[in-house]
């Protein structure tokens, strides 16, 4: 299975130096968080963006896909079905980076809520390390089996709204503390009042760090 979604091409007109992938949650499309991109693309212009559609559908909804299907809210159910969609989405960053022309350490991965939890997963068990990885109202998911499986250590950003309803607040301390004890150079950022979305400060972080990232 392959993937595909919206793309945006660097906005100076030039071939891409560095490219960014953007990864929904569950119920959402490339076409929702690509409008991120619209954002971020001012201060990245020689970038290239992806926003992949996930490999599942949603039954009877339009245009609305998932990683994995959400029955118990198990972590269980969240450990299996990252496992079983990361190898789609490992093999899409492979293909797009090699579209492109450029090597995994300018690649930025940016996640929101289901989104981040495959960013996490996928990123952090790439044998070739990204330039980094954006999570955003997300988890990271069966932190006690990262120290073993982990490949490589890209810097984390994670960002999350302290009213968040769907995702709750303090899974972004758990992951941080995870990610510092696997050796991963963490940093959060906390959207005060900020329910399960991106607020302009939590873009504001994300936007600096990926200027940081990708030089």
């Amino acid at each position: 299975m392959s993937l595909n979604g919206p793309r945006l091409t660097p906005l100076s007109g030039s071939a891409p130096d560095a490219l960014v992938v953007l990864v929904h949650g569950y119920g959402s499309n490339g076409d929702d968080l690509i409008a991120l991109a619209a954002a971020i693309r001012p201060a990245l212009p020689n970038a290239a963006f992806v926003a992949p559609n996930a490999p599942g559908r949603l039954p009877n909804m339009t245009a609305a896909y998932q990683w994995w299907p959400i029955e118990t809210f198990s972590m269980a159910e969240r450990a299996a079905g990252a496992a079983a969609a990361a190898p789609v989405l490992d093999a899409f960053i492979t293909t797009e980076l090699e579209a492109a022309g450029l090597t995994p350490d300018r690649l930025l991965l940016v996640g929101f809520s289901q989104g981040t939890m495959m960013a996490l997963h996928v990123g952090l068990r790439r044998s070739d390390p990204v330039a980094g990885i954006v999570g955003i109202s997300g988890m990271l998911i069966s932190p006690e089996r990262l120290s073993a499986e982990i490949r490589s250590r890209p810097p984390v950003l994670l960002v999350h709204g302290t009213e968040d309803e769907v995702v709750p607040f303090r899974s972004m301390d758990m992951a941080s503390t995870a990610l510092s004890a696997a050796g991963v150079a963490v940093e959060t950022h906390a959207s005060a009042g900020t329910g399960h979305t991106v607020a302009p400060d939590g873009l504001a972080a994300a936007i600096a760090f990926a200027r940081r990232v990708l030089g």
